[in-house]
């Protein structure tokens, strides 16, 4: 039996554990590369409007919103993930969570511009060629803020031409078969 718990490693959660639910596919980002994505992002986090597209555990936005973001919007699919992130967000008493279960990209078709974010999570299930339609969508609405940064997570042996986005890598690190891009337009 799979143990299902993920640590939020700073801000004012720092050290809750959290459980998350045994969904084929679904891999939390481990404590270590999300304690240097964070460092990284360690600027951007206080205020920002982040989107957790393809939520999971929400392992990304739960951290981000521990670190002082101002709003999280976590898309998730699956119905048991759904569960227990409405669960988590519950329990930490995150105001600041919207929590959407539906698909990411009907959801990013009912957004505007205007509603745009900050900083966007994207993990997306691995091998089902999901990233780049969704950079199509994100960029086609402008749903990234000028400034603005995107983390995404991919297999290791994925090759995307993030040029086409107008998007450079600022950070990148490996950890497995995941590799971890943080970039920015």
């Amino acid at each position: 039996m799979k143990n299902n718990l993920l640590r939020i490693i700073g801000g004012e959660w720092r050290s809750r554990k959290l459980r998350f639910a045994d969904v084929p596919g679904l891999r939390p980002t481990p404590d270590r590369v999300r304690e240097t994505l964070f460092n990284w992002l360690q600027q951007q986090v206080p205020g920002a409007r982040c989107l957790d597209l393809f939520a999971g555990s929400g392992a990304l936005g739960l951290e981000a919103l521990s670190r002082g973001a101002s709003e999280v919007v976590m898309v998730e699919k699956h119905p048991a993930a759904a569960k227990a992130l409405r669960d988590n967000i519950a329990l930490l008493g995150a105001q600041h969570a919207v929590l959407v279960n539906d698909d990411a990209f009907r959801y990013l078709r009912l957004l505007s511009e205007a509603e745009a974010f900050d900083l966007i999570f994207l993990d997306p299930p691995f091998r089902k060629n999901l990233l780049e339609p969704v950079l199509d969508v994100l960029f086609a609405k402008t749903l990234l803020k000028p400034g603005g940064m995107i983390y995404l997570e991919q297999e290791t042996e994925a090759v995307t031409d993030f040029s086409r986005f107008n998007l450079q890598v600022h950070r990148e690190t490996t950890a497995g078969q995941v590799q971890s891009l943080l970039l920015f337009s």
